[in-house]
């Protein structure tokens, strides 16, 4: 599929997104027999991340594209992100959620819209801004493991982690007290 990638205007290449969006999903709706909902298309990923698919409730679904790396590299953007997460959509509408991200089924359909079955782009990230959050430390029967700030988050609103190696729940490891460190009366 060859697109226009030689414009600077945003708007221009989030319509170019859009599009192949739209006709990468007809292509699947005749290759697979079964028509795949159209998602929102949004362009506020930030960071790393290039894309992103999620199902949401009651069968729609949203992709969300990262508009400065499309901006940054529109033509690899184009044919590399555009087809994988609009191929996680596909393969979630055909096989259900219970598939591997990245398995045979996602293959299959990124072989059907002719593009390469990466998981991750390669693209330069350099100036890219990203966050940078806060870790905490946590604790199993084998180890100590670090959370990010949400996933801490996450634990204090009641859910729980399970180490992959031991199997036990992660607890926090207490942060030692500001005052404990100086030396006190000196």
């Amino acid at each position: 599929m060859q697109w226009k990638t030689d414009v600077t205007d945003s708007g221009y290449l989030h319509r170019q997104a859009e599009q192949l969006t739209a006709k990468l999903l007809r292509l699947a709706a005749r290759r697979f027999g079964a028509e795949p909902p159209m998602p929102w298309i949004r362009f506020d990923l930030r960071g790393k991340s290039a894309g992103q698919f999620r199902a949401l409730d009651k069968g729609r679904c949203l992709i969300r594209y990262n508009a400065q790396l499309l901006e940054r590299h529109p033509r690899e953007f184009l044919s590399q992100t555009v087809p994988h997460e609009t191929a996680h959509l596909v393969a979630f509408s055909l096989f259900g959620p219970r598939i591997a991200p990245h398995g045979g089924e996602w293959r299959t359909i990124m072989a059907t819209f002719g593009a390469p079955p990466e998981r991750c782009h390669s693209y330069s990230l350099a100036g890219v801004q990203t966050r940078r959050l806060r870790r905490y430390q946590y604790r199993c029967a084998c180890r100590t493991h670090q959370l990010t700030s949400i996933r801490h988050n996450r634990v204090r609103s009641g859910q729980s982690y399970l180490c992959r190696q031991c199997g036990k729940p992660l607890e926090r490891v207490p942060e030692p007290a500001a005052d404990s460190a100086s030396p006190q009366g000196k």
